[in-house]
């Protein structure tokens, strides 16, 4: 049976991430991986080796809206009508260019999870597979992770993982308790977020056999 993604895409995705680590380990710690797009892009890695419909069903479900309003807020902040402002920093001429690039990755990475799901089919398990493995980022981000804002002395230090915290990283939200907001975010994502991707997927693409 011949691969269904060419040597080279698997190469150049390894390649990416062969950097992108060390980068993000010395810049930002070990923790910001624990970010949801970043999840997803090791399973996209994974994904496009093992060629199993599974590893990229399930990012998909996880980050394509997400992703897509980043897409959106990035385009708008390129003709001055930004939607949330989360891409501001892309244009942010005192950070490094090379860092920003490499944060490239959150535009083309949902076209990949899409590419790879046409090509593998949409395996149903994922939705249930990346709900359970959010719930965990979620309650280990806010079990163990830190509160915004971040600290004077190391500003580039994730806090408020995943939203744990609210929706702002210069503060806790002051809108509820917080293990309300906690419980609320966890009933949110799968509900608001991961369901409606699940059913456009299964409507939509391929099954996976």
């Amino acid at each position: 049976m011949s691969p269904t993604f060419p040597l080279w895409t698997k190469l150049a995705l390894t390649a990416f991430v062969a950097v992108l680590v060390p980068v993000y380990t010395v810049n930002y710690g070990w923790t910001n991986f624990l970010y949801f797009c970043d999840v997803a892009l090791f399973c996209t890695l994974i994904a496009i080796w093992t060629e199993k419909p599974l590893w990229a069903s399930a990012p998909a479900v996880g980050i394509l809206l997400p992703q897509a309003l980043w897409m959106a807020d990035f385009l708008g902040t390129a003709v001055g009508l930004p939607i949330t402002g989360m891409t501001a920093y892309m244009y942010d001429a005192k950070l490094s260019l090379f860092t920003r690039g490499l944060s490239f990755f959150h535009f083309w990475l949902p076209i990949v999870l899409l590419w790879q799901v046409w090509k593998l089919g949409y395996d149903r398990r994922g939705f249930w597979y990346w709900t359970v493995a959010a719930w965990a980022l979620v309650l280990f981000s806010y079990a163990f992770l830190p509160a915004p804002p971040a600290p004077s002395d190391n500003s580039a230090l994730p806090v408020n993982v995943n939203f744990v915290y609210g929706l702002n990283d210069t503060a806790p939200q002051q809108w509820m308790p917080q293990r309300a907001w906690l419980a609320l975010l966890l009933a949110a994502l799968p509900l608001v977020i991961y369901l409606p991707t699940h059913l456009l997927l299964r409507r939509f693409a391929p099954a996976a056999k």
